[in-house]
């Protein structure tokens, strides 16, 4: 049963308001997690996770069950087709998991909502979110749960809701950005791969980009642009991608498809984070190229940083004002990733012959100038932006809190 009010109403249980909700749960906060779909993702979509989200999820208590379930991998390589121009290593970053962590979304939110069992939640699936009004006190939302409206009061609202959030809109936040041209592949195939399982590859040619990155389960995640991309692509049509932009002495050879999907793809980010008790996380507030698998690993420490924040206030912590944290410290690390994305993604899409022959020289310099590649590996692992993590200390104490359930003033 849905209550008639709640301190958080977090809108989307993807990963980053199943990260959101244990946050919550462990600080004490009653909150409601709910999602339009019935079940969770049963497919792979992101598939990578960093050193430094690692690290941030670690006072979650998951860490080390995604671990547990994932491929961890310390190569990453930029090649056009056969020649290697940039080949990094993680294994000598200074963190507790020099590596990335291979392992698809549909584990990572298996392992999140388990969590939140663990620690007595629940997910309300099948409740779609179809308003959200703020007053002076909070926001009401309207949803909708088998085929009944209910309304439900909150301090907070925040919208884990992807790119077409109900919360954004409702907070009139602007999206500043744009579509990138074409259209992407994404699949996961079981594949003879000439360049083993031991490697992220990013591969360039002059018909585009394609990602090739190994699983868990011995099968590898294909991600590819495409001028116009099947709605559903066959073994066929990434046997074809590979053939043209995968390695051409020694090809790979498509044995299986597990599942595939066309999207496209935006880089745009939210105008604000927040609008008064509204605030959004995850693709509500930045989508960009998946070229260095930044996407989930961005929105899930949104999720850590914003859950603490609402921790704190709700609890007498940090006064209102602090909230205000959540955008300094997030807008930035987004800001950071896109440009980062489309950097990549620039360098993949480029075309003539001169072009990438100056694109080429560039990277192959980056790979004998170890500071260069040292940089590129703090960037890509998420090292680079640990600050855009970490709360500074309350500013304030012994603030006066309100409770959504109970309407009384207490003293922290």
């Amino acid at each position: 049963m849905l209550p008639d009010t709640t301190e958080v109403l977090i809108i989307g249980a993807g990963p980053t308001g199943l990260a959101l909700s244990i946050a919550l749960h462990q600080a004490g906060v009653d909150h409601v997690l709910v999602d339009r779909l019935a079940d969770g993702l049963n497919t792979s979509r992101a598939g990578v996770i960093h050193a430094q989200t690692l690290e941030t999820l670690a006072p979650l208590g998951v860490t080390g069950r995604l671990v547990e379930l994932g491929l961890k991998l310390d190569n990453f390589a930029i090649r056009d087709r056969d020649r290697t121009l940039v080949n990094l290593n993680f294994s000598g970053l200074p963190t507790a998991y020099p590596y990335a962590l291979m392992i698809p979304q549909n584990l990572t939110e298996r392992v999140l909502a388990e969590r939140i069992a663990e620690l007595g939640g629940v997910v309300h699936r099948g409740v779609e979110a179809k308003m959200v009004m703020q007053d002076q006190d909070g926001a009401r939302a309207t949803l909708v749960q088998n085929g009944r409206e209910k309304t439900i009061y909150a301090r907070y609202v925040v919208g884990g809701d992807g790119m077409h959030s109900v919360v954004r809109e409702a907070a009139s936040i602007g999206f500043d950005g744009e579509p990138y041209a074409g259209s992407f592949v994404l699949a996961d195939v079981r594949l003879d791969w000439p360049l083993g399982p031991t490697e992220v590859s990013l591969l360039f040619s002059p018909a585009g980009l394609v990602v090739v990155a190994p699983l868990p389960d011995g099968s590898y995640r294909i991600v590819a642009t495409m001028d116009e991309a099947p709605e559903q692509p066959g073994i066929s049509d990434i046997q074809a991608l590979l053939d043209s932009r995968g390695p051409s002495a020694s090809p790979a050879k498509v044995l299986d498809l597990s599942w595939s999907t066309r999207f496209r793809v935006h880089h745009r980010i939210a105008k604000s984070y927040r609008h008064r008790s509204l605030f959004v996380m995850g693709d509500a507030a930045h989508v960009h190229s998946p070229a260095g698998g930044q996407g989930m690993n961005t929105g899930l420490i949104d999720a850590v940083v914003l859950g603490e924040l609402l921790g704190d206030v709700i609890n007498g912590i940090r006064g209102e004002s602090e909230l205000d944290l959540y955008e300094t410290l997030r807008r930035p690390a987004a800001q950071e990733v896109i440009d980062l994305a489309g950097r990549l993604t620039g360098m993949a899409l480029t075309r003539t012959p001169f072009r990438r022959f100056l694109r080429n020289l560039v990277l192959n310099f980056v790979n004998i100038n170890p500071i260069a590649k040292r940089k590129i590996s703090l960037k890509l692992s998420g090292l680079s932006r640990a600050d855009m993590a970490k709360l500074p200390a309350p500013s304030q104490s012994g603030v006066r809190k309100q409770s959504m359930k109970s309407g009384l003033k207490l003293v922290a």
